[in-house]
């Protein structure tokens, strides 16, 4: 029963936010009594906290899944930003920014395992791009991991880029190629418009 309520409370949440959807909505979405609820989870802090770690977790295992397959650098960051645009779907009602707003231990708990995945998950990314001559050598792999991980924080303001004007998946996608652009060799820029033809189609 608990996953089941983790995983109806995820995809609430997801499409809801985390604000708005009360625990009354989530029990009667899975035709169950608010003690039921309660039994699992002591409060709504309880729950959120739990489904932020559901959310990681399955989030990590699908880029482990990715990582593992060992393709070309610039091919494996477009296979996680699509894997992680489907998890999300979309981020409609940006969920972490009502994570960030209403919940903040929670939202700085998950900002920091984040950083630690995605530092080393950006580094191998990077150093194997340097080997395979996608990336130029003279990059510095620390900070170019630690700028990548701050833009991707910086694009999900709100204030900075309003949900009215940019869906998050435009804002990642354009991300995502600018910060290629930045680090690519020649070889790595026509792996790079080769993605880039391949994702309009």
């Amino acid at each position: 029963m608990k996953d089941k309520i983790l995983e109806k409370s995820n995809e609430l949440f997801l499409n809801l936010g985390f604000k708005s959807v009360t625990m009354d909505e989530i029990a009667s979405a899975l035709g169950v009594s608010k003690k039921t609820l309660y039994k699992y989870f002591n409060n709504k802090t309880a729950l959120v906290s739990a489904v932020t770690d559901y959310m990681f977790d399955t989030i990590c295992c699908s880029i482990d899944a990715i990582c593992k397959e060992k393709m070309n650098p610039i091919d494996e960051m477009f296979h996680i930003k699509r894997v992680v645009m489907e998890h999300l779907k979309d981020e409609k009602s940006s969920p972490l920014y009502q994570l960030q707003k209403y919940y903040p231990r929670i939202y700085a708990s998950l900002k920091q395992k984040q950083f630690h995945v995605m530092q080393e998950m950006i580094q191998d990314n990077l150093k194997r791009g340097v080997e395979s001559g996608l990336f130029r050598n003279t990059i510095d792999i620390d900070f170019i991991s630690r700028i990548y991980f701050s833009g991707m924080l910086g694009i999900k303001d709100q204030q900075l880029f309003p949900l009215t004007k940019y869906s998050m998946n435009t804002l990642i996608s354009i991300y995502l190629e600018y910060h290629l652009r930045g680090i690519s060799t020649e070889k790595g820029l026509q792996q790079l418009e080769q993605q880039l033809k391949n994702n309009q189609i």
